[in-house]
């Protein structure tokens, strides 16, 4: 991390394995990582690596078996369970591959969910969604469900929603995965774009090198651990 940046995240010696009836598959074997606040890091890594496991990790989503993961001076195994939700709902935004957008609401009510949860005022949920949404070019498709939408307009009605309630992280898990390599190019320029109009922390888990070579600090997995080397400023 350079000089001067503020640590955000801190993750060390973080092990993580899954049991899987008489096997058991350790995804992450020791692995410590630092980002720096307003930082944009790729985690680059081939399937398997532990990407996703450690993007998850980061997030609060599971828990590590050893080690320690760190958020904006906390430890996240010491919060409580209403204290770690709260953290997630209204410090980091999600995106995942797969969109995981509610088929019963509409792009605007997708969006707003997360700062309904946080109990923001109705008004300034709806202005807020619909800013956003007009942000990431879809002012005019927000009474529109999921399936009235493309894969790449469902990605963007996603990176909204975690952008609602103004997180300081934005952890991205394959964004580009479904999508073809055009759109795909789109959806990580919009990334970068609102990433540094925001000045959030952005991690990004790829096994895409062109999607990681956007990134200034590269960090590679490798059975679940830190590729020797790796995660300097590129």
């Amino acid at each position: 991390m350079n000089k001067g940046i503020q640590p955000l995240l801190t993750a060390r010696a973080v092990t993580k394995t899954y049991t899987m009836g008489k096997r058991t598959l350790e995804v992450l074997r020791g692995v410590s990582l630092e980002v720096g606040r307003g930082e944009f890091l790729a985690l680059r890594g081939a399937s398997g690596a532990g990407k996703s496991t450690l993007l998850h990790l980061l997030g609060g989503l599971d828990t590590v078996d050893a080690g320690e993961i760190w958020f904006d001076g906390e430890h996240l195994a010491r919060l409580p369970e209403s204290s770690q939700t709260r953290l997630r709902n209204r410090k980091i935004g999600f995106v995942f591959q797969a969109y995981h957008l509610f088929p019963e609401l509409d792009a605007l009510e997708n969006v707003c969910l997360p700062a309904r949860m946080a109990r923001t005022p109705a008004r300034e949920t709806e202005m807020c969604g619909r800013e956003l949404l007009a942000r990431v070019g879809l002012k005019e498709r927000v009474d529109h469900k999921p399936y009235e939408l493309s894969g790449g307009e469902q990605q963007r009605v996603a990176i909204a929603r975690a952008l609602i309630n103004a997180p300081e992280l934005i952890l991205a898990d394959e964004p580009t995965g479904n999508l073809d390599s055009h759109t795909g190019a789109e959806i990580i320029e919009l990334l970068c774009s609102l990433q540094a109009e925001r000045n959030a922390t952005l991690i990004i888990a790829t096994h895409d090198a062109t999607v990681a070579a956007r990134a200034p600090k590269v960090v590679e997995l490798l059975d679940g651990q830190i590729k020797a080397n790796e995660g300097v400023d590129a």
